[in-house]
C-alpha cells in the first residue's frame, strides 16, 4: 500500500499516495539538474519536485498540502540527501489547482514559489498540443529519491527508471477513477519497475520534457498495475502564463 504524505488514503479499492523508484538505477543530478525534492521542518525528504524557473518548482498538490507552508523546504542540486550540495530554500507561496480534492479525483498539481532564487536550470514543459508525447508505448523516465520497494528503505540518493506509457483505455480498465484529461499512466505489464513512496511530486520525462508528475497508484511495481501521473500538458498553458508573469519575460 502506498502512503500519501505519511497518511493512508483509499478510494475505489485502490491505495493512493507517494510513490520511490523501484527497479531503477542510480542517477546523477547533472543528468537531471532540474530534479528537486521537498523536505519538512526537520529536513526529512518526503516528495519530489521539478524546477520550473529560478523561483518556482512543480510538484503534486498532495505533496504541497501535506505539511504547513511555513514548514515546507525545497532542495535543488543535491544528488545525495545526506550531502550539503546544492541549495535548500523556503517557500513563500503555494498554488494548487483549483479543482483539486484528492489524487484520485485529478488536478494533483501544485506550484511552489521559492523564498529565494535557485541556480538550477529549469525543465521543459510540454505544450497543450503535444499529444505525441503521450502515445502508448512511448518510453518515459521517472526520477526520484523514494523507496526501493513498497514500505522498503529509501536509497538516500537520486534514482531513475524507464517505463512505457500506457494507453488511456488500458489504464481505465485498471483504475475506475482514471481521468484521461488530468492523468496519464506508465508501467510495465510484468511490473518490477515503478515509482514508489517518496517519489510523489517528481517528474515523468520524455526527451527531457516533464510530461507527468508522480501522483498515485496501487502498491509499487505490481504486475499489470501502472503508476498514475498528473498529465502536465493539461495545465501547461496556465503554467507558462504564470511563469511569464513571475519572471517578467
Amino acid at each position: 500500500m502506498i502512503a500519501l504524505a505519511g497518511a493512508m488514503c483509499a478510494s475505489a479499492g485502490h491505495a493512493v499516495g507517494m510513490q520511490p523508484i523501484v527497479g531503477g538505477e542510480s542517477a546523477a543530478i547533472d543528468d537531471y539538474p532540474y530534479a528537486a525534492y521537498l523536505v519538512d521542518a526537520r529536513g526529512n525528504q518526503y516528495c519530489g519536485a521539478t524546477v520550473l524557473s529560478s523561483t518556482q518548482v512543480l510538484t503534486a498538490a498532495h505533496c504541497a498540502l501535506a505539511i504547513r507552508e511555513s514548514d515546507l523546504g525545497v532542495v535543488v542540486g543535491r544528488e545525495r540527501v545526506a550531502s550539503n550540495a546544492g541549495q535548500k530554500v523556503g517557500v513563500s507561496d503555494v498554488w494548487v489547482a483549483p479543482g483539486y480534492r484528492d489524487p484520485l479525483s485529478g488536478d494533483d498539481i501544485a506550484v511552489l514559489t521559492l523564498s529565494e532564487s535557485v541556480s538550477a536550470p529549469a525543465a521543459r514543459l510540454p505544450r497543450s498540443s503535444d499529444d505525441h508525447l503521450y502515445r502508448a508505448g512511448t518510453m518515459a523516465t521517472v526520477v526520484g529519491w523514494g523507496r526501493l520497494f513498497e514500505n522498503g528503505p529509501k536509497p538516500g540518493a537520486l534514482r531513475a527508471a524507464d517505463v512505457p506509457l500506457v494507453s488511456d483505455s488500458e489504464c481505465a480498465d485498471v483504475f475506475s477513477s482514471f481521468d484521461a484529461d488530468t492523468m496519464v499512466c506508465a508501467g510495465w505489464d510484468e511490473g518490477g519497475i515503478d515509482a514508489c513512496q517518496g517519489d510523489s511530486g517528481g517528474p515523468l520525462l520524455v526527451d527531457g520534457t516533464v510530461i507527468g508528475i508522480v501522483s498515485w497508484g496501487d502498491g509499487c511495481a505490481e504486475p499489470g498495475v501502472p503508476g498514475v501521473y498528473t498529465r502536465v500538458s493539461t495545465y501547461s498553458d496556465d503554467l507558462r502564463s504564470d511563469l511569464v508573469r513571475s519572471t517578467g519575460d
